[in-house]
């Protein structure tokens, strides 16, 4: 079997899987354009300069201050095109396209394609969905912890986002999502009721009828029955794919298609053991393998597997979940990390896991990059899995496996001291100008105080 990837021109190309993704992520943009005209990497002044899905900003930690079109959404892909027997296609570029039946949207643009196994995918997730930076705190309460996102979850998934981290804990006679120690949540590190969050992805799955979303939950809930009450309260049964029907030694999932027709739109997953005997909650690594996170998740060239995890290597689970931001979140570095040290991650950890491209990437920041970010690398991973091109939107309905469009690589311009604008559709809480993040300073006090109430016990 070939290991490495296919272009639509030779069966294997070089180890490096996004060796074209660094050139266009290194580009800066040259052309002048205005009024909803700029495309990706293209010089602009506002976020109405800039199409449809981008933004207007700047990457400072990589001494690009000019501001560029810079992507905030991803692609839609609700299904993809491939034959119904797709088990080694990546020795094979004859399979044909099937019959329509579900819909991609690139950038706006409909395209009618059939459905593959769920884990034939790749998806963005976002890592502790709901640390958002300027979440109003407890009442008289100031809150020190560190921040991991910029925008609620409801924009989270209407940017395409379909995986959420979230941590729940027991906590003022509720569930509360929060950051802690020792599994404990604190008034100065909670954030809100679980449910609040829940009831938006409830409203976004109601509101679009064929997306699938994914939660892993870091479970610290010992109620009785808590987590099962929780997502029947915020109206999320209805959606729920049961763990009896997950496939438990390596097995394909059920095609998109499938889960929207039978309306099991919401996968679950908790760290918890217990609770899938218990509670009908799927135990997060009986069905994924996963590295570790962290900086261990961002240290080139190793991608170790998570402790809890089976090795990466490891057929008997059929979704791979990446982890990749490092330990302290710093939002001026995001920018930076999402350029070509995510597409070396992609690789290395392609690699460790004998060839498997993930389902899941976990990242802080999620819209921060120099111009493609997470948003380009899910295209070009999706694009080699479904199709054989080198990005999901050279893909063609109706054509052979491998047929593909021809994609412009941007061209782009020097460098300026022009500021950044993060306005608009996309919208940030604050400027990603400062070179020193709060983060990390709130980290260290939030460590030293909870050092000082551990020890008070």
């Amino acid at each position: 079997m070939c290991s490495r990837f296919l272009d639509s021109r030779t069966k294997c190309r070089t180890p490096t899987i996004f060796a074209s993704l660094f050139f266009s992520l290194f580009l800066t943009s040259s052309a002048a354009c205005f009024n909803v005209n700029c495309q990706v990497l293209e010089a602009c002044t506002a976020a109405t300069d800039c199409g449809p899905g981008l933004y207007c900003g700047n990457c400072p930690a990589l001494g690009r201050t000019r501001p560029v079109c810079t992507r905030g959404q991803a692609t839609i892909v609700t299904s993809l095109v491939t034959s119904n027997d797709i088990s080694d296609m990546t020795d094979n570029i004859s399979y044909l396209c099937n019959s329509t039946t579900l819909t991609v949207s690139f950038f706006g643009t409909p395209m009618q394609v059939n459905g593959l196994p769920f884990n034939k995918y790749t998806w963005i997730m976002t890592h502790n969905s709901f640390s958002i930076v300027d979440a109003p705190s407890l009442a008289g309460v100031q809150r020190l912890t560190f921040y991991n996102q910029e925008d609620t979850v409801t924009n989270q998934l209407r940017n395409g986002v379909r995986g959420l981290m979230l941590d729940m804990y027991d906590f003022e006679n509720d569930i509360w999502l929060c950051h802690s120690f020792q599994e404990q949540c604190f008034n100065f590190t909670a954030f809100q009721p679980a449910i609040n969050t829940l009831r938006e992805v409830e409203a976004f799955l109601t509101a679009n009828p064929t997306e699938i979303v994914t939660i892993v939950i870091e479970d610290y809930v010992r109620t009785p029955k808590g987590l099962t009450n929780l997502f029947s309260n915020a109206g999320l049964d209805k959606y729920w794919f049961p763990v009896s029907d997950m496939p438990k030694k390596g097995e394909d999932w059920p095609t998109v298609t499938e889960m929207v027709q039978a309306n099991r739109r919401l996968l679950v997953f908790t760290s918890d053991a217990s609770k899938e005997a218990e509670e009908g909650i799927a135990y997060q690594w009986t069905y994924m393998i996963e590295n570790e996170s962290g900086d261990p998740g961002v240290q080139r060239g190793s991608c170790p597997h998570r402790k809890e995890s089976k090795p990466l290597t490891s057929r008997s689970a059929s979704l791979f979940l990446q982890n990749y931001f490092p330990t302290y979140p710093v939002e001026a570095d995001s920018c930076k990390e999402h350029s070509a040290p995510l597409a070396d991650m992609v690789n290395t950890c392609y690699k460790a896991a004998g060839n498997v491209l993930p389902n899941f990437i976990a990242v802080n920041f999620y819209m921060r990059s120099d111009g493609g970010g997470v948003f380009d690398i899910v295209d070009k991973m999706n694009g080699h899995s479904l199709c054989g091109c080198n990005t999901v939107s050279a893909c063609q309905e109706g054509a052979p496996f491998g047929s593909c469009k021809n994609i412009a690589v941007p061209y782009t311009s020097p460098v300026t001291n022009t500021a950044g604008s993060f306005t608009g559709s996309v919208q940030f809480s604050r400027s990603a100008s400062p070179a020193l993040s709060p983060n990390f300073c709130l980290f260290v006090l939030f460590y030293f105080l909870l050092i000082s109430v551990v020890l008070r016990l």
